[in-house]
């Protein structure tokens, strides 16, 4: 049995009986399927049940405004190729049907041998159509799973570079035994404090991994300034203070870093405008580095050091009220209260330190 194609399906509307059955006559003898309607209503049941390659359609029977057939023929399936046919054909009606979305326009009485290769023109483009839509639709399918995948491996990028910071920091830590942990306990602490503050989890996220990398740049810092047991000069105390610049600089060229650089750079801001780098006070400290700011001084507090004596939670957090409006925001300690008070900061580990003592930078905050 032979198998007829869709493009082989032709719909012919009109509701002249003797043109519609010549044509109908014709094109038959050539091969195709041919179905038939005399109305525009006729049709649109037509179309709604059977997939059609081309329609064939007297101007007159389109509906209102001549393109209510066409408008939904086309809704129905965009690869339907439309011939209009005009008992009283007009230049003007040929354009209009033609912005429509027809692709021939045909005057009466019909020249059938036209019509054939008008109908013909009008399969080709309607495959060409097809294909060009098919390879849009795999392009765009394959620009989708490229995006995805170049997606996946930013990420897998961006995770390896924070992993070789964190590192760095670990290795900054090991110089002093007792400093060992820090970064990872003030982000935590930091983290817990963003969340009571109603912060997102994005957000909550950014402040955890600058918290992990707030110390990065005391990579500068030599030993000897680090481990020092007498206070530091001046000078010695501005090239400790280089650090959090330092920090940024490394950070800085890393797009999807750009937040943690900023409160990275600016935990050493001071509420009354008289901390470092910046001298920033008040609101325009970034959120995140007043958050930074207060973990580390109470992981300061609570720390075993060899030069001081290791304050339970509820003490430091009372020491720290009094810095309220000069080093702390007041909303910061609230949150850090709140947490602390619940039991959500960690409990920090309580080990026998170095033999050497020395100031990190959290106490030379405090102190300042």
């Amino acid at each position: 049995m032979l198998r007829i194609t869709v493009a082989e399906r032709i719909l012919i509307v009109d509701d002249g009986p003797e043109s519609r059955t010549a044509l109908e006559v014709n094109l038959k003898q050539r091969g195709y399927e041919v179905l038939t309607a005399s109305s525009g209503e006729d049709a649109q049941a037509i179309l709604a049940r059977q997939k059609i390659g081309c329609m064939i359609a007297e101007a007159r029977l389109f509906g209102a405004g001549g393109g209510e057939l066409l408008s939904k023929a086309l809704a129905r399936d965009p690869n339907l190729a439309v011939l209009v046919l005009s008992s009283r054909p007009d230049v003007t009606d040929a354009v209009h049907y033609l912005q429509y979305g027809a692709m021939d326009y045909l005057p009466k009485p019909l020249d059938l041998p036209l019509v054939e290769a008008s109908i013909q023109r009008a399969l080709r483009r309607r495959t060409e159509g097809i294909r060009e839509r098919a390879a849009a639709r795999l392009l765009k399918e394959e620009l989708v799973n490229l995006g995805a995948e170049l997606a996946r491996e930013r990420t897998k990028v961006e995770d390896l570079t924070v992993a070789t910071l964190e590192s760095l920091v670990c290795v900054v830590e090991a110089r002093d035994s007792w400093f060992a942990g820090h970064g990872l306990r003030v982000a935590q602490l930091a983290a817990s404090v963003a969340a009571e503050l109603g912060r997102s989890d994005e957000e909550v996220e950014v402040v955890r991994r600058a918290g992990l990398l707030h110390d990065i740049g005391m990579i500068c810092v030599p030993q000897e300034l680090r481990g020092k047991r007498s206070s530091l000069s001046p000078e010695e105390f501005e090239q400790i203070k280089r650090h959090v610049v330092v920090a940024s600089q490394i950070l800085a060229p890393l797009p999807h870093l750009s937040h943690v650089s900023a409160f990275v750079r600016s935990h050493h801001e001071r509420w009354d405008g008289k901390g470092y780098p910046d001298g920033l006070a008040g609101e325009a400290i970034p959120w995140g580095a007043r958050i930074i700011g207060a973990a580390e001084i109470y992981d300061a507090f609570t720390t075993a050091r060899p030069y001081q004596d290791q304050l339970t939670p509820e003490m430091a957090v009372e020491k720290m009220s009094g810095l309220i409006g000069t080093v702390l925001a007041p909303e910061v300690l609230r949150g850090l209260a709140a947490v602390v008070e619940r039991g959500r900061a960690l409990v920090f580990v309580d080990e026998e330190r170095g033999k050497e003592p020395g100031l990190d930078d959290s106490e030379i905050r405090v102190a300042s």
